[in-house]
């Protein structure tokens, strides 16, 4: 059976290339990986429309003395998001490599690998990802702290979304 790293590989691989299916049998086992070809427009596409609605907000503010102070609020609200990705465009965002189940330690006993403000080196395991039966360890692949955990625990995670956020030293 092909180690962790391997499958890593393979998943990069297969992600740079105009290959849509892999599938890999050894030994009674059977490894299948399928890229979805439109997730990453749509990713594109919902992050561009963020950003293009950011003069929204400031037209609304334009208007503001004729309306009620109650919508202001909204107005406000709305560009928090915006302000959010500007700020955060630093920070280093470990993927998961496969569609599973998140899980943020080892068993339901332990302790988590990582917490918000853990210290990470690039060898560091941040979590596990259970796919097919197999638990998969999730390194951080950079060095630096962790600024925020984006799924729970036991939460189904797709191939390429984002699991934490890390500032990088």
């Amino acid at each position: 059976m092909l180690k962790i790293q391997e499958i890593r590989e393979i998943i990069k691989l297969i992600d740079q290339s105009d290959i849509e299916e892999f599938v890999y049998k050894h030994d009674g086992s059977k490894i299948e990986l399928k890229k979805r070809v439109n997730k990453p427009a749509q990713e594109t596409i919902q992050y561009v429309t963020e950003v293009v609605q950011e003069p929204q907000p400031v037209i609304r503010q334009e208007v503001v003395p004729e309306v009620p102070a109650v919508e202001k609020a909204p107005a406000a609200s709305e560009t928090a998001p915006v302000q959010e990705v500007v700020e955060n465009s630093h920070l280093h965002k470990i993927v998961s490599p496969m569609v599973g189940t998140f899980y943020q330690a080892s068993s339901p006993d332990s302790d988590p690998y990582v917490k918000v403000g853990s210290e990470v080196t690039s060898d560091s395991i941040v979590c596990i990802v259970e796919a097919m039966k197999l638990f998969n360890e999730i390194e951080a692949e950079v060095e630096g702290k962790i600024v925020e955990i984006l799924v729970k625990d036991g939460e189904l995670v797709e191939y390429g979304q984002p699991l934490f956020l890390v500032e990088p030293k």
